[in-house]
């Protein structure tokens, strides 16, 4: 059954979303998973798949003029793959709004990368059809915003697996990462992190929107250290 269209859980993810739906059902259809019945999130799935790769090809088009169709090919497929959409509706809290099946339930599907992933696109399919192209590309735009930030086309490594070969050539132990604080309302919570590595004095801290942006912050400045030292 899906989630009442006032609850809390809802208007929770709506403000992390950054949108508001005028028609609160599509958004209960976004969260419902195939396993719940035959009225499911698939088609939304397929509509708001081809928006997320539309969206995400844009922004690299446009912030990476010099780099090589291969370059946008590769970085694109880092932000699109289901890894990184799953890390996208951890960050939303997703897995309390889905509407699943007893056997989906029973079997952890609330955390299953897959599950996540199709429903943040379900999502964006959703938000495409409740507000037209133009602002349902914004809405999406803004959900990869810092990670594109954090992008650079040549390499294709991110801060955290630089920092974890940068370990493991020299025989030393794999990063730790501890989260210190998580400050601001549900909407705009930001995160401080930890890093603990082998050959670090103290600790290297980093801060982003998400426990994954902090994360790879926090990478970023304890390999500069390391690599000063």
């Amino acid at each position: 059954m899906s989630p009442p269209s006032g609850s809390v859980a809802l208007a929770n993810l709506q403000g992390k979303l950054g949108y508001q739906f005028n028609d609160q059902q599509l958004l209960a259809l976004a969260l419902t998973h195939r396993s719940a019945g035959k009225r499911n999130n698939e088609r939304l799935e397929f509509l708001g798949d081809s928006l997320v790769n539309h969206v995400v090809a844009l922004q690299l088009y446009d912030r990476f003029p010099e780099a090589s169709e291969g370059q946008l090919t590769r970085l694109r497929s880092r932000l699109v793959r289901g890894s990184f959409l799953a890390g996208i509706g951890r960050d939303f809290d997703l897995a309390e709004c889905l509407v699943l099946g007893a056997g989906e339930r029973k079997s952890g599907g609330r955390n299953k990368e897959s599950v996540l992933a199709d429903a943040v696109e379900a999502i964006a399919g959703a938000v495409l059809l409740d507000a037209g192209e133009q602002r349902a590309m914004n809405v999406v735009a803004a959900w990869f915003a810092e990670a594109l930030g954090s992008l650079q086309p040549v390499g294709d490594k991110d801060n955290k697996t630089l920092l974890q070969e940068w370990q493991q050539a020299r025989n030393a132990g794999l990063p730790r990462y501890e989260v210190v604080t998580v400050t601001g309302p549900d909407h705009q919570q930001e995160f401080e992190v930890a890093c603990h590595a082998e050959g670090l004095t103290q600790p290297c801290t980093g801060r982003g929107s998400s426990r994954r942006h902090a994360e790879q912050q926090a990478a970023a400045t304890a390999l500069a250290v390391l690599r000063n030292d």
